[in-house]
């Protein structure tokens, strides 16, 4: 399946945020969670993870500090802040209104079908 790019562009801050939520990371980590959270249908790329990482550090919902790697290379790291928790759950309060929208669409579709109309 290909997820359009309106929804893609839409659902990143969320899920960033989410993935920050299990805690720091970076950036190539973030993009292969993505892939996993999503079964493999989601494959972002570092063009479109970063403006958006860049977005939330200049918004205040995420601190970025520098680290080393395992193999010690210098790696910048990402993790929530108190402000990005909160607006996690206000991004997951407004998908939750549009998830229960976007089910009743197909609730009321079935009726009609079952009522003949």
């Amino acid at each position: 399946m290909n997820v359009g790019k309106d929804l893609v562009a839409a659902s990143a801050t969320p899920l960033i945020l989410g993935i920050l939520s299990e805690g720091a990371s970076y950036g190539y980590a973030i993009i292969k969670r993505v892939a996993e959270l999503s079964g493999g249908e989601l494959q972002w790329t570092d063009g479109m993870l970063y403006p958006v990482l860049h977005r939330l550090e200049r918004n205040g919902f995420v601190q970025a500090v520098w680290g080393q790697s395992e193999a010690g290379r210098q790696r910048k790291y990402y993790r929530l802040t108190k402000s990005g928790e909160d607006e996690l759950a206000s991004q997951r309060r407004q998908w939750q209104v549009v998830d229960s929208a976007l089910r009743r669409t197909q609730v009321k579709s079935f009726q009609l079908v079952l009522q003949g109309g």
